[in-house]
This record gives C-alpha cells, sequence and structure tokens, in this order.
C-alpha cells in the first residue's frame, strides 16, 4: 500500500513538473486608457518618478515605504528605488529611454518578495482631442515562479493588469482634474503711488 502511494505520489510529480516545463515562461501585460488632455500633459506625470506617488497604485499600499530617487529629476536616467512591506516588496525602477510625448521605457528590478526583472512601458498615442496612453510589462518567470503562480492560482495578466487599470484611472482622473482647474490670475502690479509733492 505504502509502494503505491509512493508511486502514485511520484507520478502526479511528474506530471505536474512535465506540465510546467510546457507553460510559456515569457509573459506579457498591457492595459490602456484615453485621456482628455494632450500628450505632453500625460507623459509630464509618468516621466518624472516623484509624480507616481499621486497615481501609482503601489504607492499607497505602503506609505511608510523608504524610497529613494537618483538620477536627473525626469527622463532617463532616472531612478526610484523603495524598500516596503509585503505588498510592495523591495526594488527599482529606472527609466532606460525617454522619447518626448511618444514613449518611455523602464527597468523594473525586485529583490523581495522574489528577485527578478521586467521591461515596463509607456506609449502616448493622440487620439482626438485626448490621448491613449497604454502601459505595459514584459518578461520572463522562471521555473519556480510558475510553479508558485500555478500552485498559488495567480494569473499574471489578471494580477497585474488589475493594478494598471487602477494606476490608469488614477492617472486620468489627476491630469484631466490638472486640465479642467481654472488658471489662477495673475497678481497685479504695484503701482507707485502719485506724487503728493
Amino acid at each position: 500500500m505504502i509502494k503505491k502511494t509512493l508511486l502514485i505520489l511520484i507520478v502526479a510529480i511528474l506530471a505536474f513538473a512535465a506540465y510546467l516545463a510546457f507553460l510559456p515562461g515569457q509573459y506579457s501585460v498591457e492595459r490602456s486608457a484615453t485621456i482628455a488632455a494632450s500628450p505632453e500633459a500625460v507623459f509630464a506625470h509618468v516621466n518624472n518618478f516623484k509624480k507616481w506617488e499621486e497615481w501609482s497604485p503601489w504607492a499607497k499600499r505602503d506609505p511608510k515605504a523608504k524610497t529613494a530617487y537618483e538620477g536627473p529629476a525626469e527622463g532617463k536616467g532616472s531612478i526610484f528605488k523603495w524598500d516596503g512591506n509585503d505588498d510592495v516588496g523591495k526594488g527599482k525602477m529606472s527609466i532606460v529611454e525617454s522619447d518626448p510625448t511618444e514613449k518611455i521605457a523602464i527597468k523594473l528590478e525586485f529583490e523581495r518578495p522574489m528577485k527578478g526583472a521586467s521591461d515596463v512601458g509607456f506609449k502616448f498615442e493622440q487620439e482626438g482631442d485626448g490621448t491613449k496612453v497604454s502601459w505595459s510589462l514584459e518578461g520572463e518567470q522562471g521555473y519556480v515562479e510558475r510553479a508558485v503562480m500555478l500552485v498559488m492560482g495567480l494569473n499574471m495578466d489578471e494580477m497585474i493588469g488589475k493594478e494598471y487599470e487602477t494606476g490608469l484611472a488614477s492617472l486620468k482622473r489627476i491630469v484631466e482634474t490638472e486640465r479642467s482647474a481654472p488658471a489662477v490670475p495673475a497678481e497685479p502690479s504695484a503701482q507707485a503711488a502719485p506724487d503728493q509733492g
């Protein structure tokens, strides 16, 4: 009986391993939203990591996370590092390409909860009077990562896609609110007092 149970267990493990081997190692996630603003206005909120605090869904997961910025304030060479709770982990993002009003390419590297790297992209396309923003994520999962995702019943597209939808909705709200805000009138210049001579 023990031998039979052991044999069934071995067969099950081998079948699981074979199934994992045939699962695609690469993943790709993309979500889009149309924002009623110019590409320049939307681009400005993505090209500067400090502005991500306003709309990124992960920024609100751990307000106490340790953060650091390196390199230029925006554009190529900008780096954002964080170290937070289990929801946000530890890692860094680096802007590797910044093409004004058209696209931004980012290298995403995680140290925790699992080591790994992915490519993040943003595309900005004029669509009527607005801008279509596409946020994408591409990478490769190792054998162990695929096993964990499968056992936990997780789907990368659903898991990350939901966060991207939330982030794009926040970005849309912020940019459109900023666009519709009335301009602050300039203060009148001081006039010289009349000569009472």
